[in-house]
């Protein structure tokens, strides 16, 4: 798969040099993103700019295996980009990870990642030191960074997508916690002896409130009353067990009440969530990314609502900002280059 160079996704993002580009060692940095299906990478200028990317499906959840990938990938953007060895690379990954981002001790997602030294193995398949840090809060260092967080010191960003992901910016900082598994929003139990979660325990927020909710209640929906979920089961072809959570959403922006009403449900439990941290943290913006969000206001709208309904204190304080992330799928890689390049992902 061949790199191609493309602009940030920021609205105010400059064009990339692609005619040009920087010399190697002038702020570049190459940061990759490792998810459960693809692995994304990409080289970022001091801007976070993208000044190209490449991707690889994920080769299975065998460390050895992603490391390769990982190789593959970084060894494409160094030869397209005219990046020098001594460019910092910083991986967003998967997983729960020690103090030092050094092994990752559990991934709920990933089966084969347990008590992991997944630095270490990066490390010696590319030849070099890297970074590595939980791929959530890589993106909310891009969003703190670069898009719908900055000049926000006090940030949460939530990931909606198969599962709920989060990180944490206070100060300025990403937070990781005495043992550098802090801000695992998406594990904190909302319904006591709740849906089972792979994490091990039951009744996490992100069995209400993820893309797998979604379908789960898309498909309750349709398979319980088959005239009002017509078109969800259309969209399936017929097979209610290949629903998707983007069917859901093209349903859902056509207006398909069975639809719509599965969005109000999800919401309520995103908003009830983020009422619930914004108690403990008090933070001054909730960035919500995550392939669920580019629904829009139909996830946002029921979520603030129930937001507002739960917030403690409601009425005698001020209120934190609820808004959509803006740099994408690709905010995993770009924040990851970013905190490699500015040497503040190190935690030994």
């Amino acid at each position: 798969m061949s790199s191609t160079a493309k602009p940030g996704n920021r609205p105010d993002a400059p064009v990339a040099l692609t005619d040009a580009p920087p010399a190697a060692g002038h702020g570049l940095a190459i940061g990759v993103d490792v998810g459960g299906t693809k692995v994304a990478a990409g080289v970022v200028d001091r801007h976070g700019r993208i000044l190209g990317s490449a991707r690889r499906p994920t080769p299975g959840h065998e460390p050895a295996l992603v490391a390769d990938t990982i190789a593959e990938v970084v060894g494409e953007l160094r030869a397209a980009h005219a990046v020098g060895l001594e460019a910092p690379i910083g991986i967003g990954a998967a997983g729960w990870l020690d103090r030092r981002g050094a092994r990752v001790m559990f991934a709920p997602n990933l089966a084969g990642w347990r008590d992991e030294p997944l630095r270490d193995i990066i490390s010696a398949r590319l030849g070099r030191p890297v970074v590595v840090d939980n791929d959530a809060n890589t993106m909310a260092w891009a969003e703190y960074r670069f898009g719908a967080g900055r000049g926000c010191a006090e940030l949460v960003c939530v990931t909606v997508g198969t599962g709920i992901g989060s990180g944490l910016v206070l100060d300025g900082k990403v937070r990781h916690g005495a043992f550098g598994v802090g801000a695992e929003y998406g594990h904190m139990q909302v319904v006591p002896a709740g849906l089972p979660c792979g994490c091990g325990s039951q009744g996490c927020w992100e069995q209400y409130a993820s893309g797998r909710a979604l379908v789960r209640a898309a498909r309750e929906a349709a398979s319980g009353s088959p005239q009002a979920g017509r078109r969800l089961a259309g969209l399936a072809g017929g097979d209610l067990a290949t629903l998707t959570g983007p069917d859901v959403t093209t349903a859902a922006r056509e207006g398909d009440p069975a639809a719509v009403k599965c969005f109000e449900e999800v919401g309520y439990w995103l908003g009830q969530g983020l009422a619930s941290l914004a108690a403990v943290l008090d933070p001054a913006k909730f960035v919500i990314g995550g392939g669920v969000s580019d629904a829009g206001e139909l996830l946002l709208g029921p979520a603030r609502a129930q937001f507002h309904a739960a917030l403690p204190g409601r009425g005698h304080r001020p209120e934190a900002e609820i808004v959509l992330a803006e740099l994408g799928p690709d905010a995993g890689f770009v924040g990851a280059a970013d905190l490699a390049r500015a040497g503040i992902l190190g935690r030994a």
